[in-house]
């Protein structure tokens, strides 16, 4: 049940993102986002870890795909990639960083992890390696947004459940 509420708030996010004006489209192009859904993820990782935020991370591209019309597309490749190894990335550094790496930072190396994802891909796809040129151009838009992102899902995850495993039992916190 959790994780079907955090998929569908992430649905919706990246969905709503989708049809919202984009100021980022006059400076990186068509697709560039702020990555509002991702505050789901870096909640998720925050409170759950990297297995349930991969998931989340996962159906939600699967879920905003189907929903915006996406699903199958150049587009969607780059987002469901960007969105899954991100969540790992974030949710691995969580778990072996512990208090040394916030959610703010955590947040910050999603977005670099998610663009290095997806220009990768992108020039798998159309195999021309030329388009990594754009890196040090998107990783400067990483830092902002993955630090808006980064203050926002600490609020959220402030709000949810947090359980813990011992003996066996899960428990609340």
């Amino acid at each position: 049940m959790r994780n079907s509420l955090l998929v569908a708030g992430a649905a919706a996010l990246h969905v709503l993102e989708a049809v919202l004006p984009n100021p980022f489209t006059v400076l990186l192009g068509p697709g560039a986002k702020l990555g509002l859904a991702n505050i789901v993820t870096l909640a998720a990782v925050l409170a759950y870890g990297a297995k349930s935020a991969t998931f989340i991370a996962a159906l939600r591209a699967i879920i905003g795909g189907l929903l915006g019309g996406t699903f199958l597309t150049f587009g969607f490749f780059l987002s469901f990639a960007g969105a899954v190894t991100s969540a790992l990335v974030m949710g691995y550094v969580g778990k072996f960083g512990g208090a040394r790496v916030s959610a703010i930072g955590l947040s910050m190396l999603g977005a670099v992890t998610h663009n290095v994802t997806q220009l990768f891909v992108a020039a798998l796809l159309v195999n021309h390696f030329g388009l990594m040129v754009h890196l040090p151009y998107l990783l400067f838009f990483a830092v902002p947004t993955g630090y808006f992102v980064g203050l926002v899902g600490k609020m959220l995850y402030r709000y949810l459940p947090k359980e813990v495993l011992r003996n066996g039992a899960i428990r609340k916190i």
